[in-house]
């Protein structure tokens, strides 16, 4: 821990105690795995939680700790843990086979589940995961279109294949990240988020654009926010140049509405990207579009048309197992107002945790959209009322930066007051959310503050 600020904590000296159990555990992952982690989001010093179990908004961890939580799943969540529909969907899937290599019918009712929902979903090619989803759809823009080049805007992430990596939290210049070769992050334009201009100037002077692809609602589902009107000029200049528009509803897909995001803006792109939320918690994704562009991994209609098909294999495509949890999902999804219910308790703990700021004389702000909040630490030390804060009228750079320490120990803190955030501060709200967590959430966030004042991290 040299160098990050924990050492002498007495937050971290708490947490240490409340957390034995995940400790050990921690311990034994370090001689495991890089950084004793399996995915990038959950590093957290002095080590992160380990959870045995969850129900609804609510998990618990191997120290009996019961936290309101709000990674859900990484967004995949938005029905909260173990709903019973989903649950009894899946194991009565698990009781028939885990995985037959054949066609089977679950997979037909989860595609037939997702059209309905979505209207530009002519055609459905099941994946295993979001990042795999997006390049599958950028190699169909690109066969389809006969053009090379992508489109890409800074702060967004569309999973870790090499043509995402850079430009989503850094190199915002374009070159490769490790491992990537620069050929393939030259193929790659990266934009400002939310300059219609410049994507028109783009479009404008090259010829060689495959496709637009972007989070509809922003980087890291509105941690850099995008208005519905930019994402609705982007489909015009797209249909303008002869460019194909994807839009990445990894996160978005069946929770800004039931139809996504591309439903509620009024937006109809060429493809999309699924994944989380499509299959019901489940591994399991799925990119689906206009039938012309799809037939690229069709065997007739390429035959028919003399064109090379895509090969697309994939051991756990529509896996039986995410399917049936997927379609089970997707149903209450569509028969209910889960997706309202989510986006107005958000509302609420963004409300709830402005209030605790002003109480607390602190100038950061809560801020997002539908069933998402973020906080802005406030970098640069602007002088901002919580409540009217307006991200909009704030750079990219300033939205995503983050006193690294800080946030480590204020989400430490929110641990120890039994609410688990993201690593940004921040999370995904589900349709099992209510008052009393909205109410537990905001307690523990002033508490949190009251700490950090306690440790001198903030002015008392």
């Amino acid at each position: 821990m040299a160098d990050s600020g924990l050492t002498n904590s007495r937050i971290v000296a708490s947490y240490r105690e409340k957390t034995p159990g995940s400790a050990g555990l921690a311990k034994q992952a370090m001689e495991l795995l890089p950084s004793g982690i399996a995915h990038d989001a959950r590093y957290l010093e002095p080590y992160g939680i380990y959870v045995e179990r969850a129900k609804g908004p609510h998990k618990w961890d191997v120290d009996g700790n019961r936290y309101v939580d709000y990674f859900g799943g990484h967004g995949a969540l938005l029905l909260g843990h173990n709903h019973p529909k989903v649950i009894e969907a899946a194991r009565q899937a698990l009781e028939t086979g885990t995985h037959f290599g054949a066609n089977h019918p679950a997979e037909v009712r989860w595609a037939e589940a997702i059209q309905r929902l979505v209207p530009s979903a002519e055609r459905v090619r099941f994946t295993s995961s979001g990042t795999e989803a997006t390049l599958m759809a950028v190699r169909l823009a690109r066969a389809f279109t006969g053009r090379e080049t992508l489109v890409r805007f800074k702060t967004h992430f569309h999973g870790w294949h090499d043509h995402m990596t850079s430009g989503y939290a850094s190199h915002f210049d374009g070159s490769a990240t490790p491992g990537v070769l620069q050929g393939v992050a030259g193929k790659v334009i990266l934009l400002e988020p939310g300059d219609l201009a410049a994507v028109s100037a783009c479009l404008a002077g090259s010829g060689d654009i495959a496709a637009i692809i972007l989070e509809p609602t922003g980087g890291s589902f509105g941690l850099v926010p995008n208005r519905p009107e930019f994402v609705q000029g982007l489909r015009r200049l797209t249909e303008k140049h002869g460019v194909l528009l994807i839009l990445d509803e990894v996160v978005t897909g069946f929770r800004v509405s039931s139809g996504g995001a591309q439903t509620a803006f009024g937006v109809r792109p060429d493809l999309s990207s699924f994944a989380k939320i499509v299959a019901g918690g489940l591994p399991g994704a799925a990119v689906a579009g206009r039938k012309e562009i799809l037939d690229r991994l069709d065997f007739a209609a390429t035959r028919r048309e003399g064109q090379e098909k895509i090969q697309h294999p994939g051991t756990y495509n529509a896996n039986p197992v995410s399917a049936a949890a997927g379609a089970a999902a997707l149903e209450i999804i569509r028969t209910s107002d889960a997706c309202a219910r989510a986006n107005r308790t958000a509302g609420d703990i963004r409300t709830a945790l402005n209030l605790a700021l002003e109480r607390q004389h602190v100038p950061w702000a809560a801020y997002g959209t539908y069933s998402g909040f973020h906080l802005f630490m406030n970098p640069k030390g602007r002088p901002i009322s919580p409540s009217k804060f307006d991200p909009f009228a704030v750079g990219y750079d300033e939205l995503k930066a983050q006193p690294t320490a800080l946030a480590n120990k204020l989400r430490l803190a929110m641990l120890i007051n039994g609410v688990d955030v993201t690593g940004r501060i921040g999370g995904v709200v589900s349709a099992t959310h209510g008052p009393d967590d909205v109410g537990e959430t905001a307690a523990a966030f002033e508490n949190s503050i009251e700490m950090l004042k306690r440790e001198g991290e903030l002015p008392a």
